[in-house]
């Protein structure tokens, strides 16, 4: 089966070389076909089960950074699959080739996907037993939960349609990813990209440029999903403000790890200010839904937002909240 493209990874392995943590307890049996109960895993990610070619429920991260669905090579190993051919992936901390496979079926909640070609990585690299990517996802609506700790993928009506979401935001459909592109972080214009694949959120180094003469920045060290590692300078940025003045939010305190990381430069970010928002950021609301048919990222404000709190404050019709 031929490539027209590198596959695409953008979830983090590591930060700042942490310690790698044990696996967690088996997933728990979704309440419904379409809803399925998810597990935070060592990067504070959420993992939902997944049944590949009949066999499972398996780990998998939901991961809208990413182009592609990716198995681990010991599960593939586990349901009898073997490497068919190569290709070049591009990664956080560069480009490799990579082993893959070819899945006749893999199945979330009700929903199921056919005749996929998947790299394959080791799991202690990506965290959990496969990754869910934008292959899989296309036309549907990603619903992330935390309240409830809950994921969901399904259309936009089946998910409750807008109801409750006081931020909605149009964003710009580049390679299959959702692009917020009037974002902006301490007043900086920056194009934003949801990354549910990360904890931490990435910057690239326009926008370490554009902020530099505000903030100073800690050496760190970040390791993507081959297991390779890159440089990264960590600096907190004040906010992130991102909407329109009828309605919009400012999340407060963004902690961002600056890297010469190539999927800026694949999807066209590596001119201007850009920024992978990772899990870590979006956490201070209490759902968040990216809907990929309609091109809208919502966002369901908490109660208790505190403006002087790394939460949340917003606009909505024009009233502040």
């Amino acid at each position: 089966m031929a490539l027209s493209a590198p596959f695409i990874a953008l979830a983090l392995a590591g930060v700042a070389l942490p310690e790698t943590h044990a696996a967690a307890s088996d997933p728990q049996e979704a309440a419904t076909t379409d809803v399925v109960i998810t597990r935070d895993d060592w990067h504070e990610r959420m993992t939902v089960p997944v049944t590949v070619i009949g066999q499972g429920p398996f780990h998998f991260l939901i991961d809208t950074g990413s182009q592609n669905t990716v198995i681990s090579s010991s599960l593939a190993a586990r349901i009898g699959v073997k490497a068919s051919s190569s290709a070049m992936m591009i990664s956080i901390t560069g480009r490799e080739r990579v082993e893959t496979v070819e899945l006749d079926e893999i199945a979330l909640g009700k929903r199921s996907f056919t005749s996929l070609l998947v790299p394959l990585l080791e799991e202690q690299n990506i965290g959990a037993e496969g990754i869910v990517g934008l292959d899989s996802l296309q036309g549907q609506r990603v619903l992330i939960d935390f309240a409830r700790n809950v994921m969901a993928i399904d259309d936009a009506k089946s998910l409750g349609g807008n109801r409750g979401y006081e931020i909605i935001v149009t964003a710009k459909r580049r390679s299959g990813q959702l692009i917020m592109t009037n974002a902006k972080i301490d007043g900086v214009l920056s194009e934003v990209n949801i990354d549910t694949g990360s904890e931490n959120s990435i910057g690239n180094r326009a926008l370490q440029r554009a902020l530099s003469h505000r903030f100073g920045s800690e050496k760190g060290t970040l390791r993507g999903v081959t297991g390779e590692e890159i440089p990264a300078d960590f600096a907190v940025g004040r906010s992130l403000t991102f909407g329109t003045m009828s309605g919009g939010g400012t999340i407060n305190n963004i902690a961002i790890a600056y890297a010469d990381a190539l999927p800026f430069t694949y999807l066209g970010l590596d001119q201007k200010p850009a920024l992978f928002l990772g899990m870590r950021e979006l956490r201070v609301f209490r759902r968040v839904a990216i809907d990929f048919a309609s091109r809208k990222i919502l966002f369901d404000v908490p109660a208790s937002a505190d403006p002087h709190s790394r939460s949340i404050t917003g606009r909505i019709d024009g009233r502040e909240f």
